[in-house]
């Protein structure tokens, strides 16, 4: 056991205890947690300074706002989330209708009753963080970049992306399967792969932490693909968790085929599994970024110091 500590310290592994200690509790005040646990006062945020997030169809804050929910919602496509929720839990993607069932992705149906039902779920608490009463929140669902669909065989695949104190250190695309039910969340059942921030293209892939090459629904590689629109991907992450005044965010990116990359949510508590998908360890870089930290460097410049220190950690491994 000690042998193996000794071997992840070497790698520069960010545990837990020191991602807490040293990243969440230091950058991120606890009044602040509110604007990316609440998803519309992030979606409000980012609208405010001209970021792109999907489109909001429709809320129920009471349950008996509940019953009328699904008239209120335009189209065939749309996802169902708790405004609190984490994980991807609670979440339920429809991807389209089947007379008065709904097609959830997966191809389960299910009935305009087991909706309302769920979505009264959601305004119970059960899938918030704290059980605390919550808000059921319907979005658009974004019709995948055809580089990504090309990817996964369901669901709508994201850009996880670490920024610390206004840099970003690593991403990862997550990539919905069957298993994971249309959902991009790694424990779900989701694949994590790791990219290259210098290059934008795929490098390793994990599935249940395990290391893998091809994605188990469609047999297709998932390695060496260079991803749409990554500067782009990468900049918008970046503005995002500046509205916050966080100093440690992972920001999740979708990109739409029409629309281009929009603002999933935030998340002030962000796994550490992205270093697995990787292959890499984060602590190199968040030190790196320490060592050449200045106020007011616009965001290109945070996004290209960020990619010259994934560069240089890369050459730095290989070597």
């Amino acid at each position: 056991m000690l042998a193996m500590l000794a071997r992840l310290h070497r790698a520069g592994v960010l545990g837990i205890n020191r991602r807490n200690a040293c990243y969440t509790l230091r950058w991120n005040r606890r009044s602040l947690y509110p604007l990316v646990d609440d998803k519309l006062e992030t979606k409000r945020l980012c609208t405010a300074a001209g970021i792109p997030v999907p489109r909001l169809l429709t809320v129920a804050r009471h349950h008996f706002e509940v019953r009328g929910l699904l008239d209120r919602i335009e189209g065939d496509a749309f996802v169902l989330k708790p405004v609190h929720g984490a994980m991807g839990n609670g979440i339920v993607v429809i991807v389209g209708r089947e007379g008065d069932r709904l097609k959830r992705s997966g191809g389960r149906l299910m009935s305009r009753e087991a909706f309302a039902y769920h979505a009264a779920g959601i305004i119970s608490g059960l899938y918030a963080l704290g059980g605390q009463v919550d808000v059921a929140m319907v979005e658009e669902c974004l019709h995948v970049h055809p580089a990504f669909a090309a990817l996964t065989a369901e669901g709508v695949p994201d850009v996880r992306v670490i920024v610390y104190r206004g840099v970003p250190v690593m991403a990862m695309t997550r990539l919905p399967t069957r298993r994971s039910a249309g959902r991009a969340n790694l424990h779900h059942g989701a694949l994590g792969v790791g990219i290259d921030l210098s290059t934008g293209r795929t490098r390793h892939a994990i599935l249940a932490n395990a290391p893998i090459a091809r994605n188990p629904d469609t047999g297709r590689s998932v390695l060496d693909v260079e991803l749409p629109d990554f500067t782009r991907i990468l900049e918008i992450a970046v503005s995002a968790t500046d509205q916050t005044g966080l100093g440690y965010v992972g920001a999740d990116v979708v990109v739409g085929a029409a629309r281009g990359p929009v603002v999933l949510e935030l998340n002030a508590r962000p796994g550490l599994a992205i270093q697995l998908a990787n292959r890499a360890g984060l602590c190199p870089r968040l030190d790196a970024v320490d060592a050449v930290w200045k106020p007011g460097r616009p965001v290109r410049e945070r996004v290209e110091i960020g990619r010259q220190i994934a560069r240089e950690a890369t050459a730095r491994t290989a070597a």
